[in-house]
């Protein structure tokens, strides 16, 4: 009888393996240094990434009104209470997609991008599963009111995948 050897470790994944996908959802164009720490993050590996922008016509005015007061920003409260424009909306989110895609590019990484609906969670799960997405990437601006009751879209991303989501805010180094 022989004695038992110690375990073998498991065989390395193989080179030429699936190239992971990232999703990263925004509400706006993401700047040279969101998409510097983004590619950063997956600089050993050949990712991919698929970027969402919701056209944002139809938000929450209370939320955006109450975000604004608490960074003391008097004038984008009040702006948030006229009405939305959807076609200035739309726009918005399509000149967002067009620049975020640009940054990606300029990184020489693969990247797809689209706009989603107003609420971008059923894109975001439909394209976690599709894709098999190995993470989620969600950028915005600080929002004081989701964040604190954990409404915001990281926190209900990671409520619905069973996949890692970053949160990070806009232009910064701070994670959400």
């Amino acid at each position: 009888m022989t004695e038992p050897t110690a375990e073998v470790p498991p065989a390395p994944e193989p080179a030429d393996g699936p190239t992971p996908t990232i999703i990263v959802l925004t509400e706006e164009a993401l700047r040279p240094v969101d998409v510097d720490k983004i590619v950063g993050l997956h600089e050993d590996e050949a990712a991919t990434y698929r970027v969402l922008v919701p056209a944002d016509t139809d938000r929450n005015l209370l939320s955006s009104f109450l975000n604004h007061l608490s960074l003391l920003e008097m004038r984008e409260a009040l702006e948030t209470l006229r009405p939305v424009d959807r076609a200035e909306a739309r726009t918005d989110a399509d000149t967002a997609l067009a620049r975020t895609l640009a940054e990606f590019e300029r990184h020489e990484v693969v990247v797809t991008g689209e706009i989603t609906a107003d609420d971008p969670m059923p894109t975001l799960v439909e394209e976690v599963g599709r894709l098999d997405a190995r993470e989620v990437v969600v950028v915005t601006e600080p929002h004081a009111v989701e964040d604190t009751f954990h409404t915001d879209w990281a926190s209900r991303a990671r409520e619905a995948l069973g996949v890692p989501v970053l949160h990070m805010y806009a232009g910064d180094w701070r994670l959400g």
